[in-house]
């Protein structure tokens, strides 16, 4: 479950509500306006929150999209709660369309390791979504709509998301104690065998097998030169617990 604090940075809770999901209700128009169509999606969402989505071409969400791109995203965040209605979710609302980034591609297949077995196959393609608009739900009274420019306040760093993959690398072999410090000390995780799966300016993600977490920063990354100062400073933090 994700808390939306008051009155900070709520869409700092947003953003981490919307990075902290691997999985999504997708919902497409379905050909020649017959119906609204809703299924359930594996996501990775990248730096500038762009859903990132493998689909297989025969998927009727795949055949929607294909005649009318405008796709929304329900990422939710009232698991574990008495009265879900109370708890937070988010709608965002873009358009989809394939994409042959190699980077988004190694981005979703670290998030979602089994996608490997079929994400090569000619009926599967990758999909980034370009974000319009968002719909906030953080309980009864706390409705709005978010503009890009509102929910993404601090751009991501180019920089940063071009040396992720060799951060993560580096880090699950060759620090992957650190990593187990992570989950277990400051996440108060039970289990070894967690892996890092991505890092953006404001957290580290990380996987056990079908358990993803989140691990936010205590403050946005100034610049990607600073991610292994924040990486070790987060080790001493949890051998201090």
């Amino acid at each position: 479950m994700v808390e939306l604090s008051e009155p900070s940075d709520p869409f700092r809770d947003v953003r981490e509500l919307v990075r902290s999901r691997d999985r999504a209700a997708l919902a497409t128009a379905l050909p020649q306006g017959a119906w609204p169509y809703a299924s359930l999606v594996l996501v990775a969402v990248d730096h500038d929150l762009s859903p990132v989505l493998l689909l297989s071409d025969l998927a009727e969400h795949s055949k929607a999209i294909a005649g009318d791109p405008r796709v929304s995203l329900l990422f939710d965040g009232t698991t574990g709660l008495a009265q879900p209605l109370t708890g937070p979710r988010v709608t965002l609302l873009g358009r989809a369309a394939k994409t042959g980034d190699d980077r988004l591609k190694r981005r979703f297949l670290r998030h979602h390791p089994d996608a490997a077995m079929y994400a090569g196959f000619r009926d599967f393609s990758f999909y980034k979504v370009s974000l319009e608009r968002s719909h906030l739900v953080g309980g009864f009274g706390k409705i709005r709509w978010i503009e890009p420019g509102e929910l993404l306040a601090q751009a991501p760093l180019p920089d940063l998301a071009a040396s992720e993959e060799d951060i993560v690398s580096h880090m699950n072999e060759d620090h992957a104690d650190a990593v187990q410090l992570y989950a277990a000390k400051l996440l108060g995780l039970a289990g070894e065998g967690w892996t890092m799966t991505g890092i953006d300016r404001e957290g580290i993600d990380l996987r056990r097998d079908g358990d993803a977490v989140r691990l936010p920063f205590e403050a946005p990354l100034p610049a990607a030169s600073a991610a292994r100062q924040t990486l070790v400073a987060l080790v001493q933090r949890a051998r201090a617990v």
